[in-house]
């Protein structure tokens, strides 16, 4: 089974479902997307429009014209074109964003025919360190620059908004592993979970523009470490954890990371994978690494040298819930 993220922090649909599955541990559905359609997932945590063309193609095999045939409307002779529709119901129409396909259509062509005044409408909704003034810097065209004099920073628009509003005690993730061990998090747990993780990178000497590769199972520290690092302005390489010691070491060498962040072992198909073993094998050529946070998945023994080698749960332990947002370029 491909390992995948289900919908993560959308609260108005109720709390995202991390479910079991391996190496990666958890399968992932909808998840973040290109351009600048992620605004419309951060604001308010609601997940998009419920239109749209789509759904599942059947491959029908070809009969004799004589034979019984599917419905018409069930044949496809051609997989790639797909004209059903599947309209939502009226309840989750009332939930959405946007309503209608006529309201789509509205808002599009208003994005047509004024660009600037959209998107600065739509980015005003996200919680910004420094509001911009600038919408569009055209003035290296074709280089387009979006709100240059702006500064956010992504892990405050997924959690504080959320938690320190009344989605504070909604669950923000909702995780079950593959053994059937199960978790849950708030907003604000997360958010607190989150700062502690970045608090413990910077007692380290991590900070913004840093490299860190993270190669862990799809735990929820996974989602905490990308946060934490984006927190604190740090740039992070995610490595599936499905990867051998050698793709990982090219990894780290490639982006010369300083911290790997990753778990004693994972859970996949059953089979238990040595994650912390592996990290060990791809750092016999990486010197620049200095910490290495281990994240107890199974409790199995692990190779290990201190001082280089650190337990997350007792790292963030002794740590403060509370670490401002780096104010990052738009």
């Amino acid at each position: 089974m491909r390992p995948a993220w289900t919908e993560m922090g959308l609260p108005e649909r109720g709390p995202a479902v991390l479910s079991g599955g391996g190496a990666s541990e958890a399968r992932v559905g909808r998840g973040f997307v290109g351009d600048w359609r992620w605004l419309w997932r951060a604001l308010r945590g609601t997940s998009g429009a419920p239109w749209g063309r789509g759904g599942a193609a059947v491959d029908w095999p070809r009969r004799d014209p004589q034979s019984a045939s599917p419905p018409m409307s069930q044949r496809i002779e051609n997989v790639l074109q797909e004209d059903r529709r599947f309209p939502p119901s009226e309840e989750f129409r009332a939930a959405a964003r946007v309503g209608s396909e006529e309201e789509y259509q509205r808002l599009h062509q208003r994005s047509v025919e004024d660009p600037e005044g959209f998107w600065a409408e739509v980015a005003r909704e996200l919680p910004w360190i420094q509001p911009f003034e600038t919408v569009l810097d055209w003035s290296e065209a074709p280089r387009a620059r979006w709100f240059p004099d702006g500064k956010l920073n992504a892990s405050s628009v997924c959690l504080d908004q959320h938690a320190d509003g009344e989605r504070g005690e909604k669950v923000a993730i909702h995780w079950e592993g593959e053994p059937g061990d199960t978790r849950s998090f708030t907003y604000r747990e997360l958010r607190d979970e989150v700062a502690r993780f970045a608090n413990v990178l910077k007692a380290r000497g991590i900070g913004k523009g840093d490299r860190v590769a993270i190669y862990m199972p799809m735990i929820p520290e996974l989602a905490m470490a990308v946060l934490a690092c984006a927190r604190i302005g740090a740039i992070h390489s995610v490595v599936f954890g499905g990867f051998s010691p050698q793709s990982l070491q090219d990894r780290i060498l490639d982006a010369d990371c300083e911290v790997v962040i990753t778990a004693d072992e994972g859970v996949r198909g059953g089979k238990r994978i040595p994650l912390k073993a592996n990290v060990e094998a791809a750092l016999e050529k990486c010197p620049g690494v200095h910490t290495v946070l281990t994240v107890q998945r199974t409790g199995a023994e692990v190779p290990w040298q201190a001082p280089r080698d650190v337990w997350y749960h007792e790292a963030t332990g002794a740590e403060a819930k509370d670490c401002p947002p780096e104010p990052m370029d738009a």
